[in-house]
């Protein structure tokens, strides 16, 4: 049990990395899943499986843009007892359905979510952790384009993943005196989101394969062990880290 006991949160956690990541959490010891998303059906249906199958999970409703979910839905973590171990800052948003890669509304969709979201996470998340004093591991989902830029994807997809892997070391460097941990996992090719443009279509994924050397695209379960290994005490001793799981992409 990997992570017994341990009071867990993860952000959009209704379907895709999030719901695998809420899945294996549970089956990993830890003492409640808090399943947050905009989508109450999907996310009480993932709390639901994990119930069935032994394990404790709540849903709770929250957009990561705003401030006042955040404030309630940490409210309501502390007011059940035990605090809050590990936060994931999964909640994200695709680029690549955008036509016009400058459009504008689209980058102030993809900063508010991708970036702003896991700023208030952080803010809100690792204030509660520190209440404990028991430190804590805080994982923040990028990408590989928060590592290098792409030419069929929105500037601001790009600029809000790279903010999320600053943002990350600016908080490892900020919280190890607390024992409070905090990375990035940036997964490559994987199923397509829910809000996938161009990444979704076949013949571009088709085309994007070739630059993998592992010759397939990724599944959200082989991100959720990565998240595992850093909310777990088996990375007690990394923090400020980017774990890369794109099957060589950003190798070659």
């Amino acid at each position: 049990m990997r992570l017994k006991d341990k009071v867990t949160l993860i952000t959009g956690a209704a379907s895709g990395m999030g719901a695998a990541t809420a899945r294996l959490f549970a089956r990993e010891g830890a003492r409640t899943v808090f399943v947050t998303d905009q989508l109450e059906r999907e996310g009480t249906a993932v709390v639901a499986e994990i119930e069935k199958a032994g394990g404790k999970a709540v849903f709770l409703p929250l957009d990561v843009t705003r401030e006042d979910q955040w404030r309630a839905a940490i409210g309501r973590i502390e007011a059940a007892g035990g605090g809050l171990d590990v936060l994931v800052n999964n909640a994200g948003i695709s680029g690549s359905a955008e036509q016009d890669l400058y459009d504008t509304p689209a980058w102030e969709r993809l900063m508010a979510v991708n970036a702003t979201g896991v700023f208030l996470g952080m803010k809100h998340g690792i204030a509660a952790m520190k209440k404990t004093g028991r430190g804590g591991s805080v994982i923040n989902l990028s990408s590989i384009s928060g590592l290098v830029g792409q030419g069929y994807i929105h500037v601001g997809y790009n600029a809000s993943k790279g903010a999320v892997r600053l943002i990350t070391k600016a908080g490892a460097a900020q919280h190890g005196k607390d024992r409070i941990r905090v990375n990035s996992v940036h997964p490559g090719l994987m199923p397509p989101m829910r809000t996938s443009g161009r990444t979704a279509d076949p013949e571009m994924r088709a085309k994007t394969l070739k630059g993998v050397p592992l010759g397939r695209a990724g599944e959200v379960d082989e991100v959720a062990y990565a998240i595992l290994f850093l909310a777990s005490d088996e990375s007690s001793y990394v923090t400020g880290a980017e774990l890369v799981v794109d099957g060589g992409w950003t190798a070659v």
